[in-house]
């Protein structure tokens, strides 16, 4: 997979995680929100939104490491690929 799709997966895991996460606790706590499209999480009552907000950032946290790893071995895949056809190509003439 290309870079440019981990870095656009990761900034839209960690927008989804930002708002079901922080910003949903900030709302609720500072603007008193019961619920919205976009902080879904503030729907619940008042226990029971704060467990599903941190559940929200612990699931971002998880994925965007997932999503780290497996940029991680793409570049090494790459990397290892170049330098096979590097080596590949020093040999051939």
């Amino acid at each position: 997979m290309h870079e440019a799709w981990y870095r656009l997966l990761s900034i839209l895991v960690f927008t989804a995680g930002f708002w079901e996460g922080p910003a949903a606790v900030l709302y609720r706590i500072i603007g008193d929100d019961h619920g919205h499209p976009m902080r879904p999480v503030n729907y619940l009552d008042a226990p029971w939104n704060f467990v599903a907000s941190g559940a929200a950032i612990a699931v971002t946290v998880v994925l965007l490491a997932v999503l780290d790893k497996g940029r991680e071995k793409a570049l090494a895949r790459e990397r290892d690929a170049g330098d096979a056809r590097a080596h590949a190509g020093s040999h051939t003439g």
